[in-house]
């Protein structure tokens, strides 16, 4: 089961590949932002979680075999679909802060190392 950092970061990497950024933001959505449960939010990100996901979602669909989410980012301009992009990145960023860091793991062996002399002969 993914935590919603999990969905996050997916959905932040959806928004980095190639393609045009409704295509993006709406495989981020589908893919991942769907999945995010608020309640699995800090009490701080939850009122903006649900104006992006209302964003994404306020349009009805008019054409046959359309849902909300394609009736409204097919509604948004570029600009638009950006910001929306830019608030699920600044969102992610802040959910990792809220994240307890994990510990880092030490290398065991000293193979990793790289002298940065050179030995004298």
């Amino acid at each position: 089961m993914s935590t919603a950092l999990d969905e996050f970061q997916a959905a932040t990497l959806s928004l980095a590949r190639p393609g045009s950024i409704k295509e993006r933001l709406t495989e981020a959505y589908r893919h991942h932002l769907c999945l995010v449960r608020e309640e699995e939010l800090p009490a701080e990100l939850r009122d903006e979680f649900r104006g992006c996901i209302e964003m994404m979602t306020r349009e009805p669909p008019l054409l046959r075999g359309e849902d909300a989410v394609r009736a409204t980012v097919r509604k948004m301009s570029s600009g638009e679909a950006s910001e929306v992009a830019s608030t699920v990145v600044r969102m992610f960023a802040a959910l990792s802060r809220s994240q307890p860091s994990a510990p880092r793991k030490h290398a065991k062996s000293s193979s990793n190392i790289v002298p940065l002399h050179l030995a004298e002969a």
